[in-house]
C-alpha cells in the first residue's frame, strides 16, 4: 500500500436527497388549534401573508409546528464528525454504511491551510487560532503516514481472512464514511444551534469546526426551502422553539 493509493480530503459532501419542506407546513400545523380542519386552506395560501405567525411561534417557542416536515441528506465526512453527529437523537433518522458489510474505501481526512490548529486557554474558555506553516506539515505528515500504515494493516487482514468486523478495528476515525440523516426543522434548528457559529446566536457555541462544515451545507438547503422559517430562527437569536 502506498500514498498514491489513498484518497486524502479536506471537504465534507452534503446532499439534500428529499424533501418534504416548506413554510405552509408551519403554517397548516399551527393553525389547527383554532380552525380545525380549516387549517387545510393554508396549504394553498401565499406563506408570505402569515410570516408574522412564523415569527411568533419561533419568538415564543411553539415548537411542535416545524416538526410537520422532512428533509434527508446523504453526508460524507470523517468517522469523527458522524460520531459527534449522533449524538443528536431526537427527530433524527440515521444509516450509515457498515464496515461489517463492506469493504471500506482508502479516503482520509487532512485538514487543509485553513484549519486553525492551535488550542489556546482552558477547557470552557478557549479559542482556537492559526497554525504555522511548519505546524501545518507536520500534520499533514504524521496523518497521511498513519493513514497509509493503517489501511496497509487493514488490508493484510482481509487478506489473511479475517473478517471485516474485526479488520475495521486497525482504521482511524479520520477515514470517511457516509450516511443519510433524516430531520425536521425543529431538529435541525437545535443542531445548527449548537453546531455552527453566528453572530446572530443569543446563545455561543464552540463547535469543532468539521462538523460545522457539515452544519452550513445543511443550513444553506434548508434556507431554500423554508426561506420565512429560516429568517425567523435567524430573527430570534438562532435558538430552536
Amino acid at each position: 500500500m502506498t500514498t498514491e493509493s489513498l484518497t486524502f480530503r479536506s471537504d465534507v459532501t452534503v446532499e439534500l436527497v428529499k424533501s418534504s419542506a416548506s413554510d405552509a407546513d408551519v403554517l397548516f400545523a399551527a393553525r389547527v388549534s383554532t380552525a380545525g380542519e380549516q387549517s387545510l386552506d393554508e396549504v394553498k395560501k401565499d406563506p408570505e401573508r402569515s410570516k408574522g405567525l412564523i415569527n411568533y411561534l419561533m419568538r415564543d417557542r411553539h415548537g411542535s409546528p416545524f416538526e410537520h416536515n422532512s428533509m434527508t441528506f446523504f453526508i460524507s465526512a470523517p468517522i469523527f464528525v458522524f460520531r459527534e453527529f449522533m449524538r443528536h437523537r431526537v427527530g433524527w433518522s440515521y444509516n450509515e454504511e457498515s464496515g461489517r458489510y463492506r469493504e471500506l474505501q482508502p479516503v482520509f481526512y487532512v485538514p487543509d491551510a485553513s484549519r486553525k490548529l492551535v488550542q489556546q486557554g482552558r477547557p470552557g474558555k478557549y479559542v482556537f487560532v492559526e497554525g504555522t506553516p511548519a505546524q501545518h506539515e507536520t500534520v499533514s505528515h504524521a496523518l497521511r503516514d498513519s493513514y497509509e500504515q493503517a489501511y496497509a494493516a487493514y488490508q493484510k487482514l482481509l487478506a489473511e481472512g479475517v473478517a471485516r468486523e474485526v479488520a475495521r478495528s486497525v482504521l482511524p476515525v479520520g477515514l470517511y464514511s457516509s450516511m443519510y440523516a433524516t430531520c425536521n426543522a425543529r431538529s435541525l434548528m437545535h443542531f445548527l444551534g449548537l453546531r455552527t457559529q453566528h453572530e446572530l446566536a443569543k446563545v455561543p457555541s464552540f463547535p469543532q469546526r468539521e462538523i460545522e462544515m457539515v452544519g452550513e451545507k445543511m443550513e444553506a438547503e434548508w434556507a431554500k426551502l423554508m426561506p420565512l422559517t429560516y429568517a425567523a430562527f435567524n430573527a430570534n437569536g438562532r435558538v430552536a422553539p
